[in-house]
């Protein structure tokens, strides 16, 4: 019977959720993909092979059960197919929307390599989990037992959340310490809301707190609360700062006025969507509204600033990338949506200085900030060619001389990825060891870092990565603290 509901692939093609049109979708910030209706669901899941090695779930950082929720969706048994998909992610819905499933297990799928395209993996994931909390069948935290030891986690992202969520339902006492005003980090002020929609990620930071985990806010560790008040408050802590400092360009003019970082514009944005006053978008500073933006880079970020541009209202909207298209870090499916939406991809281009005005007319027009510094008026371009590979395995690009050119520009946004800060010379912690590219150095199964007790998850150990990575991180860590508390208390008792 199961068998006949499956195997569908070779007659039925392969749907994504309604796409809304790129000229009503530019005009918010909902997300662009509809619900899957309960039907389309159910038949696209029955594409699935159901192979004997299922690479969709290999190729998975979290190793999702992909083949059997799939199969339940198929069979209507949504319900389980909603249980089983959470026994291993503790944010289905919101990998759903934003894993690379591209680069990932849609990208990996048997019968994608066999020319019928892939299952649409991830928009059966994100209706699972969507249904499952319409129909209240996600259940409260609710521990069985309560148990004495106490854990502080520093950084409300998607690592420290996964922990705190396991820790809290093995009944230990879960703080969660965050620098910002809400929860979420990346997921709720960096992430813009026509990839995940802001109540998506509020519903877990309420589910989380109604289950007992207690949320420290505003507190920015070393200087609000230092390291050790927290360290001799718990019995562990984990570390899940994420990665915020912004790689910068070595070049002429890097700082001038209208030139910007990704995560500012973006965070700008994400707060005026989630209602609050922000004297620097109200400015224009950080608002693309009646500009020609120049973004530059080609990673995720950037499609997230150059998407959210259009939204703005910019005149123009166009990104600069140092290689081609097939070598550009960042998902393709969002480089199409971008296109759709009225981006222009300039490839094979580097800035190489900025300009600013310099005419005598600059200050009645408002071109130079306070003290006389003269806005942004054009980006110097340089043209690129690929070159032999370099360390990472992608081709070097090498500078065409003489193909200058200059591109007018009033708002430039530097989306370069980022770097970790000096944490243990921010925190004044001695002990806390670090690698050569300044992430905190932590032992790959347990998560454990040069100081007893204290663990380390996310791209604070990983370098700048994927939400999916860090949810896993922090449910191993969670598994890891937990075992070592148990431990710990077991030979106090003896």
């Amino acid at each position: 019977m199961a068998t006949q509901k499956m195997l569908k692939f070779v007659t039925v093609g392969r749907e994504m959720p309604e796409k809304r049109d790129a000229a009503s979708r530019s005009e918010d910030f909902h997300e662009i993909y509809r619900e899957f209706a309960a039907a389309k669901a159910s038949e696209q899941a029955s594409r699935c092979s159901q192979c004997g090695v299922p690479y969709c779930q290999t190729h998975c950082p979290l190793h999702n059960n992909i083949p059997d929720w799939l199969r339940l969706t198929a069979e209507g048994r949504t319900q389980e197919a909603y249980l089983r998909s959470q026994e291993t992610n503790t944010f289905p819905e919101i990998c759903g929307r934003i894993c690379p499933q591209d680069r990932l297990c849609e990208g990996n799928c048997v019968i994608e390599q066999s020319g019928h395209g892939t299952v649409t993996i991830g928009a059966i994931e994100k209706y699972i989990t969507d249904t499952a909390w319409e129909e209240g069948w996600v259940q409260p935290i609710a521990p069985l037992q309560e148990r004495p030891e106490s854990i502080g986690i520093i950084g409300a992202g998607p690592g420290g959340l996964a922990a705190a969520d396991r820790l809290r339902r093995m009944g230990f006492q879960v703080t969660v310490y965050d620098r910002h005003d809400r929860a979420g980090g990346l997921m709720i002020y960096g992430i813009p809301g026509f990839k995940l929609e802001k109540h998506v990620v509020e519903r877990r930071n309420r589910q989380l707190a109604d289950g007992g985990v207690e949320f420290v806010l505003n507190a920015n560790v070393g200087e609000d609360i230092s390291f050790d008040a927290i360290r001799g408050k718990h019995d562990a802590v984990l570390i899940a700062t994420g990665v915020y400092k912004t790689r910068d360009l070595d070049i002429d003019n890097a700082e001038a006025r209208g030139v910007v970082r990704a995560l500012d514009y973006l965070t700008a944005s994400n707060r005026v969507d989630l209602g609050d006053e922000i004297p620097d978008y109200e400015d224009g500073e950080l608002n693309a509204r009646g500009k020609r933006v120049i973004v530059i880079g080609g990673g995720d970020t950037a499609m997230d600033c150059v998407r959210t541009a259009i939204r703005q209202g910019a005149q123009s909207v166009k990104c600069l990338y140092r290689r081609d298209r097939a070598n550009m870090p960042g998902s393709q499916r969002e480089v199409q949506n971008a296109e759709e939406e009225g981006v222009e991809f300039v490839w094979l281009s580097a800035p190489g200085a900025f300009a600013g005005h310099v005419t005598g007319e600059a200050m009645a027009a408002q071109e130079v900030d306070v003290d006389g510094d003269p806005a942004i008026a054009s980006v110097r371009v340089q043209k690129m060619r690929l070159g032999p590979p370099d360390v990472s395995g992608r081709q070097s690009p090498e500078l065409i001389e003489g193909a200058d050119y200059d591109e007018p520009a009033d708002l430039v946004i530097k989306a370069l990825g980022f770097e970790p800060e000096d944490l243990p010379r921010l925190w004044g912690v001695e002990g806390l060891e670090v690698t050569r590219w300044g992430t905190i150095r932590a032992d790959y199964q347990t998560h454990m870092t040069s100081l007893p007790g204290v663990y380390a998850v996310g791209d604070i150990v990983r370098g700048a990565s994927l939400v999916v990575w860090a949810i896993r991180d922090g449910r191993e860590a969670a598994d890891s603290i937990a075992n070592w508390l148990v431990d710990s208390a077991r030979i106090a008792a003896e």
